[in-house]
């Protein structure tokens, strides 16, 4: 059982904002409506939408050159359709990149039987790219954490967003 109150999008835009984050550049899905809606309306925030996943990283790097503070927000379907651009750039040129990453199919009860859940943080764990699971507003906190870290080791670091936005 999960202990502390949902999660809610306005609170992880708080967490985003507490780090700095200029650009969160997403490919919305229908599990994450909560958030779109809350990010489409914020002002502090500007929302970049992409066509595929693959486009985040290169997307969020070109931003980071050009001086603004990015992350991506992407499903971990996403995720593996992003390996590419992930190794080449956020890996490869030290690129301090927060990346949410929607954790479909996670379960902290049961068996998992989602291969996108089953496979994202062995994947995570074998690229180097820590994580941090972030299921209730008590738990948001570890965006910051996270996001710190991905600047002290010039290097992404992962959320998994544990559950849906509410």
């Amino acid at each position: 059982m999960v202990t502390g109150s949902a999660l809610k999008a306005k609170r992880i835009v708080e967490e985003l904002k507490k780090c700095g984050i200029t650009h969160v550049v997403w490919l919305p899905d229908t599990e994450a409506r909560f958030m779109y809606d809350t990010l489409i309306n914020e002002k502090d925030i500007k929302l970049v939408q992409v066509c595929r996943e693959g486009e985040t990283v290169a997307i969020a790097a070109g931003l980071y050159v050009g001086g603004k503070e990015p992350c991506v927000l992407i499903q971990n379907t996403g995720f593996l359709e992003s390996g590419d651009s992930i190794r080449g750039l956020a890996i490869d040129i030290h690129l301090p990149l927060l990346i949410i990453i929607g954790y479909r199919g996670w379960k902290r009860v049961g068996n998992i039987t989602d291969s996108a859940a089953i496979y994202i943080e062995p994947i995570l764990d074998a690229w180097g790219i820590k994580h941090y699971l972030v299921e209730t507003d008590a738990d948001a906190h570890n965006i910051s954490i996270a996001h710190k870290e991905a600047h002290e080791t010039k290097r992404p670091v992962a959320v998994l967003i544990g559950r849906e936005y509410q």
